[in-house]
């Protein structure tokens, strides 16, 4: 090979070579590609807001059990959580004493009724000799009198025996309410009386339940700060509530708002409020702990999925797109209470606006995307 071929060929290697370094050179120095974003364009909606309140449940009635005379408890005819009627035995209590006194007061009936009819005898073989002259009026006076007298011990003597009955009745405990029988803090042989600190047991009237929870005075504006009438008006015309559960599933029973404390709790700044629910199948115990729902419909809102904001030293934000496809964060306010998986926007944006729903907290503001707007059926079927 003479020196012309060999520097002929070395200058086309270069050639070569250079044109596949501009290659990768502009494969690295492209334009980027721009990623797709799944959006959708704002338009307003409805929805039921649900606000939910930790409550506590007490029965409609919660009475106390104490024994009225003093004794042993000779039996204990049911066990806790048993469930009673009205006027079924719970306790007997051994006081052999107030059977003595029924017997006693019979003796004195008897007695009584003996000397009223030996008083009787002796008005009317008085009465006679009187209006013969026989005798004076005072004879006859003085056996009315002893009559009277015995018709007297005759009736005290009856009262007794009523007292008596009572007491004696007062040795069977029973149940005043339909309810449920709380904890049974004495076992046969303890020693009770009226005096006694601690009740043989309490009953809860659950037939109906109360749900007692405290709201915040500006939940409590939001609730009642539509309408006229008073406070009481406003409160009756609120929505049924619900209650949910301990184990967060829904009873069955809806409930209605009854009272509102007056007061605020300066310290909490809450109110007390009570919600009453049936409870026909004595499903809710006293003392249990549930959650009261209280829904609020809103009209023609603007509601965004909570997957479409992200937030950012304590701010709300969501991603709007632009006519130029690039993106804009927008500062946003939404409502306490919440639609299921959504927000109610009350600021920030507006009708028509799109804004991206996924992958919002990593998408950097001013980038511009693929927007893949979605239909509104899709994105709010959980509203609908």
């Amino acid at each position: 090979m003479n020196k012309q071929s060999f520097l002929s060929i070395l200058a086309a290697s270069l050639i070569i070579a250079s044109c596949g370094k501009n290659d990768k050179s502009a494969q690295a120095g492209g334009a980027p590609q721009i990623k797709e974003y799944k959006t959708v364009t704002l338009q307003p909606e409805s929805a039921t807001l649900n606000s939910d309140f930790p409550a506590s449940i007490q029965g409609q009635q919660n009475i106390e059990i104490r024994p009225r005379v003093e004794g042993y408890i000779d039996k204990i005819y049911v066990d806790e959580g048993a469930v009673v009627k009205a006027g079924q035995p719970l306790f007997k209590i051994s006081a052999p004493e107030y059977e003595q006194q029924v017997r006693t007061a019979t003796a004195s009936i008897k007695s009584a009724q003996a000397e009223v009819s030996s008083a009787k005898l002796a008005v009317n073989k008085v009465k006679p000799l009187v209006e013969k002259g026989i005798i004076s009026k005072y004879d006859l006076e003085s056996a009315q009198y002893t009559y009277e007298s015995a018709m007297a011990s005759l009736a005290q003597a009856n009262a007794a025996l009523v007292n008596a009955k009572v007491n004696l009745g007062y040795t069977t405990v029973t149940s005043p309410v339909n309810g449920v029988v709380g904890s049974i803090p004495f076992r046969l042989g303890s020693l009770v009386s009226s005096n006694t600190a601690e009740p043989l047991t309490t009953v809860s009237s659950i037939g109906n339940v109360y749900a007692y929870f405290a709201m915040n005075e500006k939940a409590l504006l939001n609730f009642t700060k539509d309408g006229g009438g008073s406070l009481n008006q406003k409160i009756k015309s609120m929505p049924a509530v619900s209650l949910l559960l301990s184990d967060g599933s829904l009873y069955d029973q809806k409930g209605n708002i009854e009272t509102v404390n007056g007061l605020i709790n300066t310290e909490t700044g809450t109110v007390n409020v009570r919600a009453r629910f049936a409870n026909p199948k004595g499903i809710i115990r006293s003392g249990s702990s549930t959650t009261v729902r209280i829904p609020t419909d809103v009209k023609e809102a603007l509601i965004i999925p909570q997957s479409a904001t992200f937030e950012l030293q304590d701010k709300m934000f969501a991603v709007v797109v632009g006519k130029d496809k690039k993106t804009r964060n927008a500062n946003i306010t939404v409502l306490d209470n919440s639609a299921g998986n959504y927000y109610v926007v009350s600021s920030g944006l507006n009708p028509g606006d799109e804004i991206v729903l996924e992958g919002v907290a990593s998408l950097k503001e001013g980038t511009e995307i693929k927007p893949n707007n979605q239909s509104q059926e899709a994105v709010y079927a959980d509203l609908k």
